[in-house]
Parts: structure tokens; C-alpha cells; sequence
């Protein structure tokens, strides 16, 4: 049983790192498109990853920080537009 503990906790790394890049992705692209579907999920994984203790903290964060960019940057245009839409 011992045996397949460190490979277990491994694969939670690995699993949280795949996390931490993909809310980073995500974020970035959501900035373009879809952002009131993409920023939210670059949120929730940029935590989980982080509360799982990601390696990649730096780009969990990037991930956080571009998923709320998103969010903003969808108010902020909808305000102006007065619709949950917008386009250029």
C-alpha cells in the first residue's frame, strides 16, 4: 500500500500543474472570446490548483488574475452596451 501513495500524491501534482496552465490558457484566450464562459472557469481552476499546491503557483496566479481580467472586461463592456454582449 505504501507503494502507491507517492504515486498518487505524483499524479495530484501533475493534475494541479495541468490545472494551473489550463485556467492560464483559458484566461487568455477569454479576454478575446467567450470570456463570460472561460473567465469563470479560469477562476475555479487557477484555485483548485493552488489549493492543491501546484508548482506552477506563478502561472496559477496568472491564471486567477486573467480569469477576473475577463470578468471585468465583460461588465465593463456590457455597461457600455447595456447587454451581456458586446462585439467591436
Amino acid at each position: 500500500m505504501q507503494l502507491t501513495a507517492p504515486a498518487t500524491s505524483r499524479r495530484l501534482a501533475r493534475d494541479a500543474d495541468g490545472m494551473a496552465v489550463a485556467s492560464f490558457v483559458l484566461g487568455l484566450i477569454g479576454l478575446l472570446v467567450l470570456n463570460v464562459v472561460l473567465g469563470p472557469i479560469a477562476v475555479v481552476l487557477a484555485v483548485v490548483a493552488l489549493w492543491r499546491g501546484t508548482a506552477r503557483r506563478g502561472r496559477a496566479l496568472l491564471g486567477l488574475t486573467l480569469g477576473i481580467a475577463d470578468l471585468v472586461v465583460l461588465f465593463s463592456f456590457a455597461q457600455l452596451d447595456h447587454t451581456l454582449s458586446w462585439s467591436f
